[in-house]
């Protein structure tokens, strides 16, 4: 198989490195060769972060450059068009609707972006945008947006709901594991 590339940009803290873990332990199952990058970004200052996934036969490389990413999961707008050079034609950006501002629109020297799904999609860009957050309150935790973007995701792949969900068991901390198995559905299904 060739090799398959997803990028998972945001704001540090949001949840990357887990919905990463995720995906890796997800598709290593499965039998793939996974590279999965270390965070880029000011992750820790709730700055921008990037973090690849790249899964086949074999993979020599976790980096991705433009025009290879088949999916750009976003957990915040800005971030998902910041990113869009690097999908590849036919890709699919997954992202929260959550509007983070970054420095600039916090200090004034500019305004967040207007109608950047809409923008997006006139770019001929497919994107499939949903509130996160919204679903991950609905789940029982707000920090439950990484699994809602990862049961979005997991529609786009040709592997059963169960082992995603025998994912979140194994990689998320028992006591949460309920809520996220409803974020995950949440995500999925709405």
């Amino acid at each position: 198989m060739e090799t398959k590339n997803i990028m998972i940009v945001g704001v540090g803290g949001q949840g990357s490195l887990l919905a990463s873990k995720l995906l890796g332990h997800l598709l290593l199952h499965y039998g793939h060769d996974v590279k999965v990058s270390e965070v880029h970004g000011m992750s820790q200052r709730g700055g921008s972060v990037v973090t690849y996934v790249r899964y086949g036969d074999k993979v020599y490389s976790p980096i991705i450059d433009k025009g290879e990413a088949d999916f750009i999961v976003s957990f915040e707008l800005l971030e998902a068009a910041r990113w869009t050079e690097y999908l590849k034609e036919g890709g699919v950006i997954v992202t929260n609707t959550q509007q983070t501002d970054p420095m600039p629109v916090i200090t004034g020297a500019m305004t967040y972006p207007e109608n950047l799904v809409e923008k997006m999609r006139e770019a001929g860009l497919q994107v499939d945008a949903l509130d996160c957050l919204r679903l991950a309150e609905e789940a029982g935790s707000l920090k439950a947006v990484n699994i809602v973007l990862m049961g979005r995701l997991s529609k786009y792949f040709d592997i059963p709901v169960e082992d995603w969900k025998q994912s979140i068991r194994e990689c998320v901390p028992e006591r949460f594991v309920e809520m996220n198995l409803k974020a995950f559905d949440l995500g999925r299904n709405h």
